[in-house]
């Protein structure tokens, strides 16, 4: 079993519900229960939602174990250390008298920085990117986050470099946007970035929620734009600015380096 799993699992027997009994109340099958409950089988978001729902969970507990199991290690880490600094800075404050008497006598500021520089492996949190569906770099696709909320994902991956708390990834699907990046390839974008004439977009179109990758120009006063392709075999497409849900603009590429001979030279990655 794995954590959630085992988290279901007790909730169901604290219940005290049957495996058949909690499956028919999500509208599964008992074996798909099984499998969530044994960790062979993820569990989204709707699912947890309403096994709480049935097992007369109210304060939200199983939705907030299913999240921290998605919270990638690295950042787990860093709140456990946090936490555990906040307990030992109370524990000191209680010892030593109110927080006012601490910080007038100047002996607050001893103790912080007391316990700050015992805390085990103080590294900084590294930046964790949600890395959605795909985005094609041909025709616009349906776009989809796989249900999640905003920064969760599957998977993540780390940009030291970004520092926007609303960056997220995809990977490119297609071959529009060649040479310059190849399908497979995972592209970062961050919306806190201008986006200027020329500038390679993630563009979120208004109907259907679809999506595309592209080089995006700006006519008619800006009340047109154009989505330009980099491969010429395709053809550029022009929309209404009003059609246009949302423009984010690429900050990096992450992509594997390349061998392009039998000698061993490769393509530079950045």
């Amino acid at each position: 079993m794995n954590a959630i799993g085992q988290r279901i699992r007790q909730e169901r027997l604290r219940a005290e519900m049957t495996l058949e009994g909690l499956a028919h109340a999500l509208g599964c099958s008992k074996a798909q229960l099984s499998l969530m409950e044994t960790g062979q089988r993820t569990v989204s978001l709707d699912r947890a939602q309403r096994m709480e729902a049935a097992l007369g969970i109210l304060d939200g507990r199983l939705v907030a174990a299913l999240n921290w199991e998605r919270t990638p290690p690295a950042i787990r880490e860093e709140i456990t250390r946090s936490i555990h600094a906040a307990a030992r800075l109370r524990h000191a404050v209680e010892r030593e008298g109110s927080l006012d008497d601490l910080y007038r006598s100047g002996r607050l500021h001893a103790l912080v920085h007391e316990i700050g520089s015992n805390v085990d492996d103080p590294r900084p949190l590294s930046r964790q990117i949600p890395v959605i569906n795909r985005v094609a770099a041909g025709y616009p696709r349906e776009f989809t986050d796989l249900d999640y909320p905003r920064a969760v994902a599957d998977e993540y991956i780390a940009v030291p470099d970004c520092t926007d708390p609303d960056a997220f990834a995809a990977r490119v699907v297609g071959d529009s946007m060649e040479p310059e990046y190849r399908e497979g390839e995972i592209v970062v974008f961050s919306p806190a970035l201008d986006t200027p004439e020329g500038c390679d977009c993630f563009v979120r179109l208004e109907r259907d929620n679809e999506t595309t990758f592209k080089r995006v120009y700006f006519e008619d006063a800006g009340r047109l734009i154009r989505l330009q392709p980099l491969n010429s075999r395709y053809p550029p497409r022009t929309v209404e600015r009003e059609d246009v849900a949302g423009l984010y603009a690429a900050a990096h590429v992450i992509r594997s380096v390349r061998a392009t001979s039998s000698r061993g030279t490769a393509d530079g990655a950045r």
